[in-house]
């Protein structure tokens, strides 16, 4: 992806002064994510969410941060390294495609992304690769209405909708 980095230093910039008003991670605290898991953050952009994640997994677990710039992902391990999250794998989305091992996810969470999603079926696809069969999706509506969220939802044969929350959707892999 092809990013400005003043662009995209000023919504980081933005992102702080958000998050001093709302702590980002607090979301995370209500997706069921214990200690030991392997979650995904799925277009984690600058990483606001990978310290409530790190710390809720555990040494034991696992975060993947995937991202499609370059420049998140150099924020991201600037942060790995100075807050030490040493569980915490970046990759880079490429091609639709991220390289996190298939079927290793207990959780995966796409926050404040959604919205930029060109071809969903390709996502949809992406996140039934990595996730496992008892896990759970959280897909934030992001800058989109909840309506156009669920019909690209229900356009793709890979996932259940299980719940409805303010803001956000919980999807199941469909059982085949």
């Amino acid at each position: 992806m092809n990013d400005s980095p003043f662009a995209y230093n000023l919504m980081v910039t933005t992102y702080r002064i958000e998050d001093i008003f709302h702590r980002p991670g607090r979301q995370l605290e209500g997706f069921g994510i214990r200690e030991g898991d392997t979650v995904v953050d799925y277009g984690c952009g600058p990483g606001r969410y990978l310290k409530t994640a790190s710390h809720l997994v555990g040494a034991r677990g696992r975060v993947y941060a995937a991202d499609v710039s370059l420049i998140a992902l150099e924020h991201v391990q600037k942060r790995i390294q100075k807050e030490c999250l040493t569980n915490i794998v970046p990759y880079l989305i490429a091609d639709d495609a991220c390289g996190i091992p298939g079927g290793c996810a207990d959780v995966i969470y796409a926050l404040d992304m959604f919205h930029r999603i060109g071809e969903p079926g390709a996502f949809f696809t992406e996140l039934r690769r990595i996730i496992k069969p008892a896990g759970t999706l959280y897909l934030k509506d992001g800058r989109q209405t909840r309506r156009a969220t669920l019909e690209k939802v229900q356009a793709s044969p890979l996932w259940d909708i299980a719940e409805e929350k303010p803001g956000y959707v919980v999807l199941q892999p469909q059982m085949h």
